[in-house]
């Protein structure tokens, strides 16, 4: 059978789709780059915004007019919505996320232990760029009530990965010629905590590094309130990526309350100012929503003013969307669309100007870059991008493709949204 695999949102989608697809190739079946080649096709939805759930359905209803004849619908908002999910045209079934690991077994009617000993690597998925870098699954679901997260709702409680699956996931990438990890779940902190013992993350991370030879070690998204001091000792080891995404969502302590987040402006600030002492030349990355509900103008004031002198390397900037279901949908005083979107711009452009900044500092230095495309030069070799440890982009002309290798590179100008740099003694095509 001819599958066709493709997904919504978040990095954790994203290594769901991977895991699904190293499945159905384990059971002898063809994985395809083209919807019109598909006996079927599976869709990994999202719900973290209005916008998110409604590329999901519009993402099925292009593979029933690409003329895919079965659609298999899952993830947050296959799950918040089943009903609608089912009524979409040419969907054949839809698995919630509490059966999602399960999901490939359901569909082929094979028992799920089929896979237990499958020793495949775990390649890229046709049609997408030859991935240098492999999402893994450690975690799911969370026991934090935020205020604006539907996620919780579609995902559950917080459940680890045993730590045997993870390191087992690695080596899969590994074997597909992965260079670079990214340990994911939706409350990434919290791994381990359900486990018996009960283990905590660095745990998780000291054994990837320690069990695995995968060169470059990445974190997703991690709440602040989950780290201490402590834990950036972890950095020690140049292997794990020096780049931190904490998602600040306000920097007003009084909207930090509404959202029933659990840090405060001031224990943010002490955070980063000691990951920062820790950690060299560190890209700490954030997370933003405009216009929560009740958000006044002072309070706007105060989270731009933070933003500001936080000085992040980049971020995502959400326009708050009332999701059915949260506690924040049913809050007083919602703040008009226009007004939200014009506090997104504001912010987008505090997040722009603190990025350039981050970035002009590496002009005149040496990074390590994992290349994660090639692309012929009209005037012969090739254009590299790819990306540093620290989560900055870059291109450079190279002799030869050098896609899915580390090189070291000599930053010499800032770009739009990156860098440009020169390759420091660039290896012969064959790798000599």
């Amino acid at each position: 059978m001819k599958i066709y695999l493709d997904t919504i949102g978040c990095r954790l989608n994203q290594a769901e789709i991977e895991r699904m697809a190293r499945q159905f190739r384990a059971a002898g079946h063809t994985l395809v780059a083209r919807a019109e080649e598909a006996d079927l096709a599976v869709v990994n939805t999202c719900a973290v915004t209005a916008k998110a759930a409604a590329d999901s359905r519009q993402r099925i209803r292009q593979l029933a007019r690409a003329g895919v004849p079965r659609v298999v619908a899952t993830g947050c908002w296959a799950t918040l919505e089943p009903a609608q999910a089912a009524a979409l045209p040419a969907v054949h079934q839809v698995v919630p996320n509490r059966a999602k690991e399960s999901l490939v077994p359901q569909v082929l009617g094979v028992p799920p232990h089929a896979f237990d000993l499958e020793p495949l690597a775990r390649e890229p998925i046709p049609g997408r760029r030859g991935r240098t870098r492999a999402f893994v699954k450690v975690q799911d679901g969370c026991d934090n009530r935020c205020t604006f997260c539907i996620t919780t709702v579609a995902r559950g409680p917080g459940r680890s990965q045993p730590l045997a699956a993870v390191l087992d996931d690695v080596w899969a990438a590994q074997r597909g010629g992965v260079q670079e990890v990214v340990l994911t779940g939706v409350h990434l902190g919290s791994w381990g905590r359900d486990l018996s013992p009960p283990q905590r993350l660095h745990d998780l991370v000291r054994a990837v590094l320690r069990y695995t030879d995968i060169p470059r070690v990445r974190l997703s998204s991690l709440e602040p309130w989950d780290l201490d001091d402590a834990f950036f000792a972890l950095w020690e080891n140049p292997r794990l990526a020096p780049h931190l995404h904490l998602p600040l969502q306000s920097g007003s302590a009084t909207v930090l309350r509404r959202m029933a987040r659990k840090t405060t402006p001031q224990a943010f600030a002490r955070l980063v100012a000691a990951a920062r002492r820790a950690i060299p030349d560190v890209a700490i990355t954030t997370d933003l929503i405009a216009g929560f509900p009740g958000e006044s103008e002072a309070e706007f004031a105060e989270t731009l003013a933070f933003v500001q002198a936080m000085d992040f390397a980049g971020g995502h900037v959400f326009t708050y969307s009332p999701r059915p279901g949260t506690a924040a949908a049913r809050m007083p005083d919602q703040v008009p669309l226009p007004l939200r979107r014009e506090r997104n711009a504001a912010l987008r452009a505090a997040l722009a100007a603190s990025a350039a900044r981050y970035r002009r500092a590496f002009v005149g230095r040496t990074l390590q870059v994992l290349w994660e495309s090639a692309q012929p030069h009209p005037e012969g070799g090739f254009v590299l991008r790819g990306l540093s440890g620290n989560y900055l982009r870059v291109e450079a002309q190279a002799p030869a493709d050098f896609h899915n290798r580390f090189l070291r590179v000599t930053i010499v100008a800032v770009t739009e949204n990156g860098l440009r740099g020169e390759i420091v003694d660039a290896p012969s095509p064959s790798g000599g």
